[in-house]
């Protein structure tokens, strides 16, 4: 998303998609529903202006998200809409979370209350369910308890509980303007987001979110973790959600367009087989399509 009242602005490495501002936003998102699509995410891309090293345009009740979110329940009530939780496209760093005085790492535990903020403030902004996708350790908990503090008791949460160190987020950083903000699409995010080598760790940590009181677990990035999926759809009775992301969308375009592989049968092939390692929701830039 963006603000203003611009025409949709086209995002190169995710064909087909566009940075909306919020009057075409709720265009779009009436064009989804009509075609059966079962809720919405919404990211931020903000002025580089307002990007700073704490993140504090994020938590602002008058930013852009929450405009969105007020005008999305307005216009379509019925549109379960999921906000993201996490600092990455506000901050000037492109880090999910405040850093640490050294200014290499996150500081997990001075996130924390800013991450209960921001989810404080897109639930008062009508959010179905938040999003935390920072991979700060606690969070779900400390988010729960200012959701319920402020009165936000059916907010649901959704936590990105098994998010790895990923090579597959390049295209999202882009649109969202992280990797602008950090000079490079490759940030370096492995000491808060999963080490992919790392099975166990992160079977652990996803079901402490579930302990933590999230309503739902995500799996992200989708296509090289099912066996992630799989063991957690084993482990849980969560609803189990996975993130086809921006990375997996846009390999498979990219190769399509070099008449190197079926589109629409890839993507067909790609979609099954998250469903049926467990998947419940699946987040996917392909779903206008599909």
């Amino acid at each position: 998303m963006k603000d203003g009242s611009d025409a949709p602005t086209p995002i190169p490495s995710l064909p087909g998609h566009f940075r909306h501002s919020i009057s075409s936003l709720l265009r779009h998102a009436s064009r989804l529903a009509n075609r059966g699509v079962g809720g919405i995410a919404i990211f931020p891309c903000i002025e580089s202006s307002l990007l700073t090293k704490d993140g504090r345009a994020g938590l602002d009740p008058a930013g852009l998200i929450p405009r969105a979110l007020r005008a999305l329940k307005k216009e379509l009530p019925d549109l379960p809409v999921f906000a993201d939780v996490a600092l990455d496209p506000y901050t000037s760093h492109g880090h999910d979370g405040v850093l640490d005085k050294s200014g290499r790492d996150v500081d997990n535990d001075a996130t924390l209350g800013l991450l209960a903020k921001q989810a404080a403030v897109l639930g008062g902004a009508g959010a179905d369910f938040i999003a935390p996708s920072d991979m700060m350790d606690g969070r779900i908990a400390v988010i729960r308890s200012a959701l319920d503090s402020a009165g936000f008791t059916s907010t649901g949460i959704l936590s990105y509980a098994a998010k790895f160190a990923s090579s597959f987020y390049g295209p999202f950083r882009d649109a969202v303007g992280s990797a602008q903000a950090a000079g490079t699409r490759s940030l370096d995010k492995r000491t808060y987001q999963a080490d992919p080598a790392n099975q166990r760790a992160i079977l652990r940590d996803a079901l402490l979110d579930e302990q933590e009181g999230a309503d739902a677990l995500m799996v992200k990035p989708a296509g090289p973790c099912l066996d992630i999926l799989r063991d957690l759809r084993e482990a849980t009775r969560l609803p189990l959600a996975a993130y086809q992301v921006s990375g997996e969308y846009a390999q498979i375009h990219a190769a399509a367009q070099k008449g190197w592989l079926d589109l629409k049968k890839a993507r067909d092939e790609t979609l099954l087989s998250i469903r049926r390692a467990g998947a419940d929701i699946i987040f996917t830039y392909f779903a206008q399509d599909f």
